[in-house]
């Protein structure tokens, strides 16, 4: 059951067939991008094997051999009994000033600028297809819907519901190689946005773009909706850029 103001299911930007040949190793990445993305919150339960393994379209064996390893590395957790299940582990944040060790593991080897100028494409990209293909009913409302959920997040919640919004827009571009990109591209730049502080006036602006986003999408006007995503992840690229460059 979702949350009211979320979209009806969080998890199929990410979760799809795997191809034959790679079954755990892709299995694997989906995985990791619904954890590094944040689309279970720390605490929470993933989805039963039963439906994990159908969605995926691997063995249940494999699946388990998944969640090892993931349990092994300190992102999972299994828990018995009747209200038992795989839960992700909370993650802590690594606040500026301190845990520098861990901001350096984090950033080390990423191309930042590549990262960011790949992401500013994707998002201009589905936006665009978005706005030029337009958006009725149920695809809109779940648009909206994703909208309202980043207004009324708790702080704590803000990040991962801001993901929420960016890969509803790319799943509903209709391309499922730009979604895939698109949560590939976002989960690094999510573990580069724990190096630095959430910062309200960012986030306040932040929500006007995402509203004006969301506007231009649903009024059908392509070129303005590529030119704020254009410019709201330009701010983020500015901050990241500043704390980390």
């Amino acid at each position: 059951m979702t949350k009211k103001n979320e979209p009806m299911d969080p998890l199929t930007p990410v979760l799809r067939p795997v191809r034959a040949g790679n079954g755990f190793e892709e299995a694997l990445e989906q995985i990791l991008q619904v954890v590094r993305l944040g689309l279970v919150a720390g605490g929470e339960r993933l989805p039963a094997e039963r439906e994990l393994a159908d969605r995926l379209r691997i063995s249940r064996v494999t699946l388990r051999e998944v969640l090892k390893v993931l349990q092994d590395q300190g992102l999972l957790e299994s828990r018995r009994g009747r209200y038992g299940g795989t839960f992700v582990r909370h993650r802590p944040g690594t606040p500026v000033g301190g845990a520098e060790e861990e901001l350096r593991r984090r950033v080390a080897g990423v191309d930042i600028e590549d990262v960011l100028r790949f992401r500013e494409v994707l998002e201009a990209g589905a936006a665009g297809l978005c706005a030029a293909d337009g958006l009725t009913g149920e695809r809109a409302g779940r648009l909206r819907s994703a909208l309202a959920a980043t207004h009324d997040a708790p702080l704590v919640e803000y990040r991962r519901l801001d993901t929420l919004f960016h890969l509803t827009l790319a799943e509903l571009s209709g391309s499922a190689t730009l979604t895939a990109q698109y949560a590939a591209v976002r989960a690094t730049v999510n573990d580069l946005l724990d190096c630095i502080p959430l910062l309200v006036r960012n986030l306040e602006h932040s929500q006007r773009q995402h509203t004006a986003l969301a506007e231009a999408v649903l009024d059908q006007d392509a070129d303005a909706a590529r030119e704020i995503a254009r410019e709201h992840c330009g701010g983020t690229a500015a901050l990241l850029r500043g704390f980390l460059a």
